[in-house]
């Protein structure tokens, strides 16, 4: 339950409020810590954006993810509907973005590989998938403690993936929710460049609270990408170990192949099956050892490429 304190912030500033609660509860949690590292931090500081859930954007995914792709207000309607409430048509939308940067340590230890993912990097995708769900539980619960609507529609049972035959889509794509919400642009390699770089998990919540949509600063979708730039940089092409990415993009079957099917393997041959958890391993390298890992990379013809 919200405490008088908390209502008052709220209703004084919803999106601050917000942010610090996220930020206090990423920095302070047990379950962002790596218990087979120490107890070092899965994730750093999260950046945290906000988006009007009936933004035009939201309908134009319908036609570039496809229609199986629920908008904002759709996901919180369906919601609504299945808990049987009286008000299943809210007058505001919004959506709360937030994206978890991998730590420095577990991008290192990612660098140096070629072929598979670090154990880090491997703890980070599944513990640190966990965490991001406990987050998103704690924001849906803290809006309703300040009596508000809110879901997590990765989370809902509504939640699914689909298989297409170009890949797996979902229908609620984080990535995109996150574009939206002004907090990065798409790559080559089919990640999200944020200002703390493409090495990062992120997730968000819908709520009827009426929240002021961040700005989208980029001039399109592709604005952070050097390689769409001009053409300068394939790093992410270079790191694939499935050879997955090419200038014509992400080929989600080949990804899929590898992360399913040929990582395992390569692992036995390596003699490091030890220490690594989840269905697979993950992977990451295209997201570490290159420009954008903890940035965006600056658009200048003479910058060191990693």
């Amino acid at each position: 339950m919200a405490s008088s304190l908390n209502r008052e912030l709220f209703e004084a500033n919803p999106a601050a409020l917000l942010e610090k609660a996220i930020k206090e509860y990423v920095a302070q949690n047990p379950g962002n810590r790596h218990q087979a590292f120490g107890g070092d931090h899965i994730f750093d500081e999260p950046l945290v954006g906000f988006a009007d859930g009936d933004d035009a954007i939201f309908q134009d995914y319908k036609a570039i993810i496809g229609d199986f792709h629920f908008t904002p207000r759709e996901a919180l309607e369906k919601h609504l509907k299945s808990k049987k409430c009286k008000e299943e048509h809210p007058a505001n939308v919004s959506v709360i973005s937030f994206v978890l940067p991998a730590t420095h340590k577990t991008r290192v230890s990612n660098r140096r590989e070629t072929a598979i993912a670090s154990a880090r990097w491997n703890h980070t995708r599944w513990h640190g998938q966990d965490f991001i769900n406990e987050l998103s539980h704690y924001v849906v619960s803290l809006l309703e403690g300040l009596g508000h609507q809110a879901v997590a529609p990765e989370l809902a049972d509504f939640f699914s993936w689909k298989d297409f035959p170009n890949g797996l889509a979902s229908n609620w794509s984080q990535r995109h929710i996150a574009y939206a919400a002004g907090l990065g642009t798409f790559s080559l390699n089919d990640g999200l460049i944020t200002p703390r770089g493409i090495a990062m998990r992120c997730g968000s919540v819908v709520t009827d609270v009426k929240l002021p949509p961040s700005p989208r600063t980029y001039e399109n979708y592709r604005a952070n990408c050097l390689f769409y730039w001009d053409g300068s940089c394939r790093s992410c092409i270079e790191r694939c170990p499935a050879s997955a990415i090419s200038e014509q993009g992400h080929d989600k079957n080949k990804c899929q192949e590898f992360l399913f099917t040929k990582q395992k393997e390569i692992l036995k041959e390596l003699g490091r099956e030890e220490g690594y958890i989840g269905r697979y391993l993950g992977c990451g390298l295209c997201q570490t050892k290159v420009p954008c890992e903890a940035r965006i990379p600056p658009k200048t013809k003479n910058e060191n490429r990693r």
